[in-house]
């Protein structure tokens, strides 16, 4: 079941949390189903980039919860895509978001504005396996892949 925002305003899922505002003309904080994240610092996407970014909100998800990170339309129109990744129950931490440009411009994203949507599910019943792995309590700022050794 998706999430609606009545919970969403109860739960408090991200910190710092909002309702719906606009920053240089974009959208971010509560949704009708979801919450559009912030980027935590301006970057500049030449044409064909891809970079990694950071979100200004910090999660807590709940045990039954699980956020799927999507592209906000406005980017989208612009040649933005966000990497659709998932936010495991029990997960706990600052986002990291992963953005490719499409497009034939270089665009520029001004810190503080909304750069991607989560739309949260509720499980049947809380997961007996939170999210314990390698990017739990990921601090702010742009965390790289972490690839581990393979167990024998």
């Amino acid at each position: 079941m998706i999430i609606p925002a009545q919970t969403i305003r109860k739960v408090k899922p991200v910190n710092p949390f909002c309702e719906r505002t606009k920053f240089c003309g974009v959208s971010f904080g509560l949704s009708s189903a979801g919450y559009d994240i912030r980027i935590a610092k301006s970057l500049r996407l030449m044409r064909g980039d891809f970079a990694l970014a950071s979100s200004m909100e910090r999660f807590e998800m709940p045990n039954d919860w699980l956020g799927i990170v999507h592209d906000k339309s406005t980017w989208g129109r612009k040649g933005i895509a966000v990497q659709n990744t998932v936010i495991e129950p029990g997960w706990c931490g600052y986002l990291t978001i992963e953005l490719t440009n499409h497009s034939i411009d270089n665009i520029w994203i001004e810190e503080g504005v909304g750069i991607a949507q989560i739309v949260f599910h509720r499980l049947e019943e809380p997961t007996e396996q939170p999210y314990t792995g390698k990017y739990q309590n990921q601090a702010a700022g742009v965390v790289p892949a972490i690839f581990e050794p393979d167990q024998t």
